[in-house]
C-alpha cells in the first residue's frame, strides 16, 4: 500500500513538473511579438543581440521566473494557512498582510518617497507594511498568553478591513496620477525589471518551501485538531508561530514585489488537495508547483487578451480563480 502511494506521488510530481515546463515554454513563445517555438533554442543560443533575444531574455524570462516564485509562494502560503486554521476559506491575504502592504505602498506613492528611495521604494514600503501587520496580528492574538487560531484569524480579518479602508481614504484624497499608480499596483503585476528583487523573491520562496517541510508532519497532526496534535507530541504553540511566520514571509515577499494577486493561494491548494490528498508531505510541493504553473498561464493571458496592451495579472487570476472555484465546489466537496 505504501509503495503504491509513493509511486502515485512520484507520478504526480513528474506530471506537475512537466506542466510547469510546458507553461514556461509556452510563455516564452507567446506575446505581442510571437516567436515560433521551433526558433526558441536557436534564438537563445545563437541570436544574442537580436530583437527576439532581448524579448525572451530581458522581458519574458524574468516574468516567468518571478511567476514561478510568486505563484508557488502564494499557493504554499495558502496550503499552510488552510492546514493550520482547518479552514478551507483561509488564504494568504486573509490575515491582513496584503492590506498592510497596500497601505505602505499607497503612503509611498502619495508622499512620492520613490523619488528619494529609488527602485526599491515600492517593495520596501510594501514589505514594511506587511511586517507591521504581521507583528500587530501576532501581538494581539497572543496577548492572553496563548496563540489561539480563531483569535488570530478574526484579528487578521479586522485589520484587513481597517487597512483597506485607509487605502480607500488615501485614494479618495490623492491626485489622478497617484490614483492610477495605486490602482495598477493593487491589481497585481509581474512586470518587475529589477533582477535583484526577482532574486530575493526566488530565494525567499524556495527557502520557505524547504523550511515548511520541517513541519509537514505537524501540519498533518494539526488537521486532526489542536488537542489531538498535542496528544501526538506536537508543540502546537511553537508550530503555529513558526507556520504563521513562514506564511507571512511568503505573502509579504510576493505582495511587496508584485502587488496583490488574488485567488492563487485559495484555488490551487483546493485543487491540489483534491488531486493528491490531504497529506502535507506531497501537498506542499504539489501546491508550489501548481501555483507556479497557474500564475505563468494567467500572466500569458494577461499579456495577450488585449494585446499589445496588457492587463494586470491579478484581474485574470481573480476571474479564472473565482469561476474555477465555484465550479469545483459544485462538482465535489472539498475537505481538509
Amino acid at each position: 500500500m505504501r509503495d503504491k502511494r509513493v509511486k502515485y506521488w512520484i507520478l504526480i510530481l513528474i506530471a506537475l513538473v512537466l506542466i510547469l515546463l510546458f507553461a514556461a515554454f509556452f510563455a516564452l513563445c507567446t506575446g505581442s511579438a510571437n516567436i515560433p517555438a521551433k526558433d526558441i533554442w536557436q534564438v537563445l543560443f545563437y541570436g544574442k543581440g537580436t530583437t527576439d533575444y532581448n524579448i525572451i531574455v530581458n522581458l519574458r524570462l524574468p516574468r516567468i521566473i518571478l511567476a514561478i516564485s510568486v505563484g508557488g509562494a502564494l499557493s504554499l502560503a495558502g496550503t499552510i494557512l488552510q492546514g493550520m486554521f482547518k479552514n478551507p476559506l483561509v488564504e494568504p491575504y486573509t490575515l491582513g498582510i496584503s492590506g498592510g502592504a497596500s497601505l505602505g505602498v499607497c503612503i509611498t506613492i502619495i508622499f512620492q518617497l520613490y523619488g528619494k528611495i529609488g527602485v526599491i521604494a515600492y517593495p520596501l514600503s510594501g514589505f514594511t507594511g506587511a511586517v507591521f501587520v504581521i507583528f500587530l496580528v501576532y501581538s494581539i492574538s497572543s496577548r492572553a498568553g496563548t496563540l489561539k487560531s480563531n483569535r488570530m484569524l478574526l484579528t487578521g480579518v479586522m485589520i484587513s478591513y481597517v487597512a483597506s479602508s485607509l487605502v480607500m481614504l488615501l485614494m479618495a484624497i490623492s491626485k489622478s496620477d497617484d490614483l492610477n499608480s495605486i490602482v495598477f499596483w493593487i491589481m497585481g503585476n509581474l512586470d518587475e525589471p529589477d533582477l535583484f528583487l526577482i532574486k530575493i523573491a526566488v530565494s525567499g520562496s524556495f527557502l520557505c518551501l524547504a523550511v515548511s517541510y520541517l513541519f509537514c508532519h505537524d501540519l498533518n497532526a494539526l488537521v486532526l485538531g489542536e488537542d489531538a496534535a498535542a496528544h501526538l507530541g506536537v508543540n502546537t504553540a511553537r508550530t503555529k508561530k513558526s507556520l504563521f511566520i513562514i506564511a507571512s514571509i511568503l505573502t509579504g515577499l510576493s505582495v511587496s514585489v508584485c502587488g496583490i494577486i488574488m485567488f492563487v493561494g485559495l484555488i490551487v491548494p483546493h485543487f491540489m488537495r483534491m488531486t493528491v490528498g490531504p497529506d502535507h508531505r506531497i501537498l506542499l510541493i504539489s501546491s508550489f508547483l501548481g501555483g507556479a504553473a497557474f500564475l505563468i498561464l494567467c500572466d500569458v493571458a494577461a499579456r495577450t487578451v488585449i494585446s499589445p496592451m496588457e492587463l494586470p495579472v491579478g484581474v485574470i487570476t481573480g476571474i479564472i480563480g473565482g469561476v474555477v472555484f465555484i465550479y469545483v465546489l459544485g462538482k465535489k466537496k472539498v475537505t481538509l
